[in-house]
């Protein structure tokens, strides 16, 4: 009997609507790009022959999408997209501009900037401009998903024995005479073992890393000879910004950041990526038109309701992103989940992230981005911190139990009160103690605080106390850019000098500031370069100097600072009583951490004593149940004082750190004489 013949059919793979962006399939790839208000979208590929174009041809929803045989990892593409030209309704197609695809996991290339990358007309607005401009934008580069993780885990820190490093890729290793000269200033610079041993031999446990998705360097900067440097300038949610990469930035890029990713998990560092999802780079209705602008301008941008030419703009940059639309909200979300899942990162820093919450105009704690980021599996478990302000307004203590926060209020409190600034014993001792103004009424915690004293947008620790003034001269802005009041405690002279007394006081209001920084209860976080004497030269916006003044100086290393640093990075991590999980109480319960908040002659607090005008000087007994406990004894008074030691054990004390470098601790007496403006902490064994 004949044998049945088999036949198989192989059917042609089908296109999908999600996942949007490019996906590789077998015969080629799958494209799917959102758009309520466009006719037709096409798929533009590039090689030596010229472009390809392919009109997507299914339409599911309002998603295009369609199968584009032959395209393999390594193309490079754009979008675009026919539709209206309509300002005046928000409506700005124009497909003579190629576009940048919004789910590209890779960009090559930059801008030349032009009237050929605007969709308007200069000199009219309104006007559509037709000018091809493929030859003067970035492209697409499908990328290859694939990498070898091996065995690479989440070191999943907690938060109680977190310390965040902000820092620069780089910045940090563009002058590392250690780091090989063709990588430093990369994702492969910062992965380097020398720049790791810096960070694990400091005693940080995650390196904050300043924007690293693709960024636009901004046309005003281009024109003045500058560079956008700090990265607030995003324009590609999935790509890895390409001028980071030493293998360049045709794809490799991806892998290249992976490969750091896995370096720094080694070695039990988490890697943080501060994120900028509340604005991009196409600014307002006189700005290029680069992707989402062209795509579908009204669904992606809060526009005006009164005037749908305009844009509503919380973030100061032109423009913000419409969080109150599904379609904006599904970019951010699936661009978050990509660099957990594909990119294996373990937190994200929110950039004015109150604009993420003004779904319908107002700050709000129950808005669909909160609500999103907490049920969503992949993201519930990493960590979520908060800019928690924007142009519009101040939400300190508004974002939910989940959320840490970087806490403004800590960094002008610790400022004022090193600066000898009457009346701040009250607020010093709340940010000491982990902020409970702030947190506790809500049942949060202490760890919902990330305390700060310096940060990328401001001086540096060396600045702060060098300054009385900005010196922002080299930005082209007459020194009208960057924060205005410094609390410098420099009293007077400013600059590099030669007086000892002056340059002596200085090294002791930065070990002030480190260990009242690193003895807080919350988050801390450590601007990076900081523990170095790192120093901008008194510029405190150098968001537009990528050189010298920016970058480390690894010759100019302060040992004697860097070593402070690490030994108070020490004792956090060696000692409980220094890092509580849950607000501290009074003593009595031996189960909980306590706290007991003394004037400096051992005494409790009065109501007058905290408005006392030369009220300087407090003293804080930190203790854990069955570990040492500490005296943290501070001083910003202009004068000596006298501390009468807390307890009923004179002698049970010793001396475990002090900014002063002549402080002396012999147990013999009930009193310690604690030198003016300085700290001094002491340990009694558990």
């Amino acid at each position: 009997m004949p044998q049945p013949i088999l036949l198989i059919v192989t059917r042609p793979p089908r296109s999908v609507p999600y996942p949007l962006g490019v996906s590789v399939v077998p015969d080629g790839v799958d494209v799917a790009v959102y758009s309520e208000t466009a006719d037709v979208v096409e798929f533009c590929l590039f090689d030596d022959e010229g472009e390809h174009r392919t009109a997507l041809a299914e339409r599911t929803g309002h998603v295009f999408h369609g199968i584009v045989p032959g395209v393999r990892p390594g193309a490079r593409y754009g979008l675009r997209v026919h539709g209206p030209w309509d300002p005046a309704n928000g409506l700005r197609h124009n497909a003579a501009k190629l576009l940048l695809d919004p789910h590209a996991r890779a960009v090559e290339g930059g801008y030349d900037w032009g009237q050929q990358v605007f969709s308007h007309q200069f000199d009219d607005p309104e006007l559509i401009e037709e000018t091809d401009d493929a030859d003067s934008v970035p492209r697409c580069v499908v990328t290859d998903d694939s990498f070898d993780w091996g065995d690479d885990a989440p070191p999943s820190v907690p938060m109680s024995e977190t310390v965040v490093y902000e820092v620069h890729v780089k910045g940090f290793t563009e002058q590392h005479p250690d780091v090989p000269e063709e990588i430093r200033g990369t994702y492969a610079g910062l992965a380097h073992p020398a720049a790791i041993k810096h960070l694990t031999d400091l005693g940080v446990t995650a390196v904050e890393l300043m924007p690293v998705h693709q960024f636009v360097q901004d046309s005003h900067l281009v024109e003045s000879g500058l560079r956008n440097y700090w990265g607030y300038n995003s324009i590609g949610f999935f790509a890895p910004h390409g001028e980071y990469s030493s293998a360049g930035d045709g794809g490799a890029q991806v892998d290249e950041f992976k490969a750091m990713v896995k370096a720094l998990h080694a070695a039990g560092l988490e890697v943080v990526l501060d994120v900028v999802y509340n604005h991009t780079a196409e600014g307002n209705h006189m700005g290029p038109t680069l992707s989402l602008k062209g795509i579908d301008n009204a669904s992606y941008y809060r526009l005006v309701d009164e005037d749908r030419s305009s844009y509503f703009d919380t973030t100061g940059t032109g423009n913000s992103i419409n969080v109150g639309h599904p379609a904006a909200l599904g970019l951010i979300m699936d661009s978050l989940r990509y660099w957990v899942t594909e990119m294996h990162v373990d937190g994200f820093r929110f950039d004015l992230a109150t604009t993420l919450t003004r779904q319908d105009g107002d700050a709000e704690i129950h808005s669909a981005f909160l609500t999103l980021i907490e049920q969503d599996p992949v993201l519930a478990p990493v960590k979520m911190i908060a800019e928690p302000w924007d142009t519009a307004g101040y939400q300190v203590g508004g974002f939910p139990a989940s959320w840490a926060e970087w806490n403004g209020k800590f960094r002008d409190d610790v400022r004022d009160y090193w600066h000898g600034t009457d009346g701040t014993l009250g607020t010093l001792s709340q940010r000491v103690l982990g902020s409970p103004d702030v947190y506790e009424d809500s049942r949060r915690a202490p760890l919902s605080s990330v305390n700060f004293v310096t940060a990328h947008d401001g001086f540096t620790l060396a600045d702060l106390t060098a300054y009385a003034e900005k010196h922002n001269e080299e930005n082209g802005e007459d020194s009208q850019d960057g924060e205005s009041d410094n609390k410098s405690a420099n009293h007077g002279a400013e600059g590099p000098t030669d007086d000892a007394g002056i340059n002596e006081l200085r090294g002791r209001q930065r070990r002030n500031y480190l260990a009242t920084l690193l003895l807080s209860a919350g988050v801390p976080m450590l601007l990076g370069g900081d523990e170095l004497g790192r120093t901008q030269g008194g510029n405190n916006n150098a968001y537009c100097q990528d050189n010298e003044v920016s970058w480390f100086d690894w010759s100019a290393v302060d040992t004697d600072l860097l070593a402070f640093t690490t030994e108070l990075l020490a004792l956090r991590r060696d000692h409980p009583a220094l890092r509580p999980p849950l607000f501290r109480q009074a003593p009595g319960d031996d189960a909980v951490d306590t706290v007991l908040v003394l004037r400096s002659d051992a005494q409790d607090f009065e109501d007058g004593d905290w408005d006392e005008p030369l009220a300087r000087a407090i003293t804080f007994v930190l203790g854990h149940p069955g570990a040492d406990s500490f005296a943290l004894l501070l001083n910003s008074a202009e004068t000596v004082v006298e501390f009468t030691l807390p307890g009923d054990q004179p002698g049970a004390w010793e001396l475990a750190l002090s900014s002063d470098p002549g402080q002396q601790v012999d147990g013999s007496g009930d009193t310690l004489l604690v030198r003016d403006r300085s700290f001094t902490l002491l340990r009694s064994a558990g």
